[in-house]
Order: structure tokens, then sequence, then C-alpha cells
């Protein structure tokens, strides 16, 4: 335990990310012993890989910095502390935080938010990258705070077999509304309705066009769309704005099929007008407030099996640069991690 393999951001892509854009470098590791006062040291178990990384690898106008060049990837973690400094925190300890693509973190524990300790009794450590962590307290938020889901609506959402996307769908489930989703291909559109229990699921792959994609979402949601969550952006948008009721809500979470830098024109912008649609954008560490809330609701139902999840798991920290560019393309079932132990 003496060395720290991280992968860096090494030059900024041009398109589509590369393999190349990233570096595994290894780092010295400092002894236990030599921890600063207030300082953790913690061990890695898993490394999340999230769509927002595409657009803080890139140096344009964004709601974050950029990542810097050279140094360790941004990115969540979860794992057990080694040795500590802190009164708070103890070896053995199973902790959630923002470590970054690298086996071990020190971390200034001092510093609130940055690190916070986990129960894994009944709910597995990596579900706290997950349905019991950032993504499912974004679903959380951009249902419950900008969709405001009532029974007996309908609730359409984008990416459905996806980390987020999921926890949507099974949430406005539980609050009785019915429940549309679009996904990639006829397996993940099958876990949506057969498992997760969304009322129906739209293949995009099979709709080439707008004309035939808002075929396909007008009969299954043939009361209109009350409320939709927006991972994507694109056709599906532009099918869902046709659809949409009078003083609808959309929460913009995602814009996935621009984050290489294609434009994503909107074809009907004038049904917001029309439909008097209230449209949200949010980024979810804005709203801190709501997490306790969120992430209790989140982790009981996790806890007694009520609220599904699915994992893709690429082995090692060598494999997250091309984990996570498959990512972008959608070639991953559920929530992408990296499992690093």
């Amino acid at each position: 335990m003496t060395v720290n393999r991280q992968i860096l951001l090494v030059s900024r892509p041009q398109g589509e990310p590369s393999i190349d854009n990233f570096r595994l470098v290894e780092a010295p590791l400092p002894a236990p012993g030599a921890l600063a006062e207030g300082q953790v040291l913690v061990r890695h178990h898993y490394l999340s890989l999230d769509p927002y990384m595409r657009g803080r690898m890139s140096e344009g106008k964004s709601y974050a910095q950029p990542q810097p060049l050279n140094e360790v990837m941004i990115g969540g973690t979860v794992g057990e502390v080694v040795a500590s400094r802190h009164p708070q925190y103890a070896a053995g300890d199973k902790v959630v935080g923002m470590g970054g693509w690298q086996e071990y973190a020190v971390v200034d524990a001092t510093r609130p938010g940055v690190l916070r300790k986990v129960d894994t009794t009944h709910i597995p450590l990596s579900a706290y990258l997950g349905a019991v962590g950032m993504p499912g307290v974004t679903a959380w938020y951009g249902l419950m705070k900008i969709c405001e889901p009532r029974a007996g609506q309908t609730i359409t959402v984008s990416a459905a077999s996806g980390a987020v996307g999921s926890a949507v769908g099974q949430l406005a489930k539980s609050r009785g509304c019915r429940v549309v989703g679009f996904a990639g291909g006829p397996d993940k559109c099958r876990y949506v309705v057969e498992e997760l229990g969304f009322d129906a699921c739209i293949d995009y792959r099979r709709h080439p066009t707008l004309e035939s994609l808002h075929a396909a979402l007008r009969e299954a949601t043939p009361n209109g769309i009350d409320g939709h969550f927006e991972n994507v952006g694109g056709m599906v948008l532009d099918a869902v704005l046709l659809q949409m009721n009078a003083f609808g809500r959309i929460a913009v979470c995602g814009m996935i099929a621009g984050y290489n830098g294609e434009p994503i024109p909107l074809r009907h912008p004038q049904m917001i007008l029309t439909s008097r649609l209230r449209v949200e954008g949010f980024i979810v560490s804005e709203h801190m407030e709501v997490w306790p809330e969120a992430l209790k609701e989140l982790g009981t139902l996790v806890a007694s099996g009520r609220l599904k999840y699915r994992e893709s798991i690429a082995q090692g920290l060598e494999s997250a640069p091309e984990a996570f560019i498959g990512l972008l393309k959608g070639r991953n079932f559920g929530k992408q991690l990296v499992r690093l132990v």
C-alpha cells in the first residue's frame, strides 16, 4: 500500500472522447502516520462514471469549471477508511465522496460535505453511487420539485433504463402515475416494463423519424403528457413537446445527445408557448437542502426491495476510460461503475 494508481485527463476531446485523452499514472501514497490533523485516507471500492463528466472535459461555458488538465479526473467514489486523523472517522468506516478516478484519496474531512459515512447493513455499498446517491437524488428532485407528479397523471422519461431514469419512473409509479419511458433496444425496453414496472417503453431506435417516434408516443400516452424528465434531448424532446398537455412540466437534467458538441435544435419550440409549459434545467448539487429527505426515501425503498436498480461494472481502474466512452454511446445497462478492489 505505497502506490496510488490514478487516471488523469491529459487532453481535451475534439468531438467524441478517446482513450488518448486519458493517462494512467502512479503516485506515491502517504503512510497512514503521515496524515495531517483532520485528514482521512480512503481506499476506493467503486468509482462512478456519469455523463456529466463529458461536459467537464471541455472548456466551453457550463455550470461548473472545466476539469483541469493533468489532474485526476473528477468522479464520485465509495470506499473504506484506511486511516484517520479526524474524530468522526475511524478505520473500517464505509464512506462516499468525490475521490476521483484513483484507487486511494487523502481527504480533508474538516471541509463540510466532502465525505459522508454510510451504512451497508441493508444497502450495498455500490448503491450509494446510484439509487441511493447522486443519480437517485437527481431523479427525486427533478420529479418531485419540477415535474410535480400527481396520481392519475402521465410522466415520461428518456434514458429510462439508466441510473437516473429508472429511479424517476419507479418513484412516479409509487405516486400513482402512468409512466412511459424511452430506451435504446428491445432488451432495455423489456427491462423497463417487466422489471421496473413502467406502463410502456418506446424503443427510439425503431423510430428514425420524428413522425414515427411521435406516433409511438401518442399511442403510449393517449391522455397526453403532464410531466417529462429529460436526460437526452434531440428528437425525443421534439416528440415529447408535441404531446405535452397544457401547463405541463419538463425537468431538464441532461442533454447527452449534444455532449460531443453537436447542435441540438428544437423542431417545435413554439409548443412551449402554445401549451404554456414550464421547462426548467437543474443541477442537483445546487439543491443540497433536499438531499436528506430524498436519501431517506430512496434508502428505505432500496433496503426494502421496492426500488430496483441495475449496474454495469467494469473491473479495474485501467478500464475506466473505455467504460466511460461506452457509457456515452449507450453501451451500459443501468448505473455504470468501475470496481477498484
